[in-house]
């Protein structure tokens, strides 16, 4: 759904779907997403830059259901080719379907520590969706003696950007180094087919910003999310 000003210039869009995505110029444009978000009761969560999703929900709030998690603020990043961190020169490669199992079960973990809720009690549906992006070749991972030791898949993509998200390396390989090689060497190799790179984050996530801003990340702006049972 768009919506226009009086000059029918596009000042906001959002899409309704399993989650809500926001992206608006104005709050005139927010406002009227909120009228037509009373057609769409079921959205699992609202997501987009926090001053906006924060207007939409002080606007809905007194008949929306309550968020079970709220992510108030989460710092967006980018990375530039130019700005790119010497790394080591570990052997990363996009996943194959042989690494999917090790893949799914990564990911599973990941959303269950920072969003409460397994995905694998829907697993075939999770998996498939794992499989699907895998066999696109959007998972990269670093893999090493038969185990995967740091993982991330390329989300959304334009022109300008792709988006990492996913990103996760198993509590046991932790504070080795794996990560900053890892997402060096992956950055590296997505640049050289896409214009500049970016991230969300939980602000509270200290180490993973750390490793971001190793690698030569740059907050350029904040999101919001909130999650509904």
């Amino acid at each position: 759904m768009l919506s226009r000003d009086a000059a029918g210039v596009i000042t906001g869009v959002i899409s309704f779907g399993a989650q809500l995505v926001l992206a608006a110029d104005d709050d005139a444009a927010v406002e009227a997403f909120a009228a037509e978000l009373r057609r769409h009761p079921g959205l699992r969560s609202f997501v987009g830059p926090k001053v906006r999703v924060d207007r939409l929900w002080d606007i809905v709030r007194v008949w929306h259901r309550s968020p079970v998690l709220v992510r108030a603020s989460q710092p967006i990043y980018a990375l530039l080719p130019q700005a790119l961190a010497p790394t080591p020169d570990l052997d990363v490669r996009p996943a194959t379907l042989a690494d999917a199992e090790a893949v799914i079960e990564n990911s599973a973990e990941m959303m269950l520590g920072e969003l409460g809720y397994d995905p694998r009690a829907n697993r075939a549906s999770f998996g498939a969706g794992i499989r699907r992006a895998i066999d696109r070749g959007l998972w990269w991972i670093y893999a090493d003696a038969g185990e995967i030791k740091f993982q991330l898949n390329v989300g959304a993509q334009t022109a300008a950007t792709a988006q990492l998200q996913g990103v996760w390396t198993p509590p046991a390989f932790r504070k080795r180094g794996h990560a900053t090689g890892a997402l060096g060497q992956i950055a590296k190799r997505l640049l050289a087919t896409n214009a500049t790179l970016s991230l969300y984050v939980n602000d509270f996530n200290a180490d993973a910003i750390a490793l971001y801003e190793r690698t030569g990340f740059v907050c350029v702006g904040e999101m919001s999310t909130l999650l509904f049972a």
